[in-house]
């Protein structure tokens, strides 16, 4: 049973695909962080870079979004259509043609352009833009600057993809191209009729928007996360939608009645008391997915690693001792783990360069069953994918289409203490590093009597004990007082402090006979 489970709250949107109890995918959106993928702005060019074939062009936003030449001439289906497109689909200013001006003949700073986002701001990167504009309903794509028409990949049935094809030709506005996307499949010419009439529509309010106002302004705000699931993945595979919130149970009603009638009573209000995603069993899943490792129910395992440039997934055995020939140990883990890796892909939403290091294979039998195992698996993911061949030591190569932000990079931030790489300083590191820096102190502060070292329990432990000897030879080094404490509550991000006193002979006893003690002191 496919259902999609909605947690809103005021801060936040949550929403999540579920295959039985498995978690298929899960979007977040927050209210101080809406997204900007699918927004339509008229924005002005503030550089064009030839070496690069690209524009900067600042659509309002904190920085400036990137245009490339490919991106405005068009020629292909524009990846905001997020539609897998039989190829033939060719955008009006491209014309098939090859042969294009450079884009400094075309784009001048202080241009204004509209243009739509077509990837998120990633990181210090600013969104992605396309001027080839895709305009998303239920059953169809509009492309206002395009031409004939593009049926997804993903209807199978040749006899329904003539079907469609022919009521679209048949229905489509006097200008621009037509994706029929995967929803479309078994619905009638009515209900397409019926989105033909809204995106020219649509189109039509935001040129003449465009034509109003100056740059930069947002033109089209594309639907918020709730709606804009529905629109995308609430399909007749879908028996249920169930949400927490009754403003938003009255939101999604509404437009179902309006795009898809049929759907609405599969909709439900979420009453219980326990937190939805809990009832559903989510948030644990959802851990899960920040996780490095991922087990294997044969006992076997993958290890996840994200970098900037590429993600890492290593294939290991673990504890699956398989059969007793290591050729078929290996292809049975490999296979196991394939399905594993594709789910994460999804779940975790990552993209870009990734690199899968399969178990090695002797048999190049073995390594075809494998690479052609993922390739069918890759397949059903909504994303566009690209796989290289597998390598004789079982590395492969793949790219994956990557629209939003990753769920690591939505849930976490980098780890103060290692700067992101996920790994610490070792005590024994940090105890090295104290030493040298105390003599650095006593240089800096030669008046001082005495250096008081606070830091982490076992960090303080290595210093007394293990190193005590060092210590009071440092000590003597620099003819003063170590004194270490320990400091249970201070961060890994700042695991020690150092600070240079000198005791004065007018403070109290105490003090005093503190002052007085032998030079290579040192105190717990």
């Amino acid at each position: 049973m496919r259902q999609i489970v909605i947690n809103s709250t005021p801060q936040e949107a949550r929403v999540a695909l579920v295959e039985g109890t498995a978690l298929l995918e899960v979007f977040i959106e927050r209210t101080r962080a809406k997204g900007v993928a699918g927004n339509i702005y008229k924005g002005r060019v503030t550089r064009v870079l030839p070496g690069m074939q690209a524009a900067f062009v600042d659509i309002g936003l904190d920085k400036a979004g990137f245009l490339h030449a490919s991106d405005y001439f068009g020629g292909s289906v524009p990846s905001s259509a997020e539609e897998d497109v039989e190829p033939g689909l060719q955008l009006a200013s491209g014309n098939g043609s090859h042969k294009r001006p450079p884009i400094e003949e075309v784009l001048r700073k202080d241009n204004e352009v509209v243009v739509q986002v077509a990837k998120e701001p990633i990181g210090g990167k600013g969104a992605r833009l396309t001027a080839q504009i895709a305009l998303a309903g239920r059953a169809l794509v509009y492309l206002p600057r395009a031409h004939e028409v593009g049926v997804s990949r993903r209807i199978e049935s040749q006899r329904e993809r003539d079907r469609l094809r022919e009521i679209v030709a048949a229905l489509r506005p006097e200008t621009g191209g037509v994706i029929v996307r995967t929803s479309a499949e078994g619905l009638t010419k009515r209900e397409i009729a019926a989105d033909v009439r809204f995106l020219s529509r649509l189109w039509s309010r935001i040129a003449t928007k465009a034509e109003a106002v100056g740059a930069p302004a947002l033109l089209h705000y594309d639907m918020d996360l709730i709606l804009r699931i529905m629109r995308d993945f609430f399909t007749t595979d879908v028996q249920r939608v169930v949400v927490d919130n009754a403003r938003d149970h009255h939101r999604i009603v509404s437009f179902l009645e309006t795009v898809m009638p049929r759907l609405a009573s599969r909709v439900s209000l979420y009453e219980g008391m326990e937190p939805i995603f809990e009832r559903f069993n989510l948030e644990s899943q959802i851990t899960r997915a920040l996780q490095r490792i991922v087990r294997l129910k044969s006992g076997g395992y993958i290890a996840i690693d994200q970098t900037e440039a590429l993600t890492a997934i290593d294939v290991n055995t673990g504890r699956y001792v398989g059969r007793s020939d290591p050729d078929e140990t290996a292809l049975d883990t490999n296979l196991e783990a394939i399905r594993a890796i594709v789910d994460q892909l999804r779940l975790r939403n990552i993209g870009g360069l990734i690199i899968i290091d399969f178990i090695d294979m002797q048999k190049a039998a073995h390594r075809r069953r494998v690479f052609d195992a993922l390739g069918e698996c890759l397949s059903k993911d909504k994303a566009r994918t690209n796989i290289l061949s597998i390598s004789p030591l079982g590395l492969v190569e793949m790219t994956r289409k990557r629209m939003r932000e990753s769920l690591p990079e939505i849930l976490c931030s980098p780890c103060p203490a290692c700067e992101g790489t996920g790994r610490v300083k070792a005590v024994q590191t940090l105890g090295y590093e104290i030493l040298r820096l105390l003599k650095r102190e006593a240089l800096r502060n030669p008046e001082a009597d005495r250096l008081a070292v606070s830091t982490r329990p076992d960090v303080a432990r290595f210093l007394v004990e293990t190193e005590k000897r060092g210590v009071e030879q440092l000590a003597r080094e620099i003819g003063m007082v170590v004194d270490v404490h320990t400091r249970a509550d201070l961060p890994r991000s700042r695991p020690f402090e150092i600070v240079a006193q000198k005791v004065s002979r007018e403070e109290p006893s105490e003090a005093r006979q503190l002052n007085e003690r032998p030079r290579a002191g040192i105190r717990d």
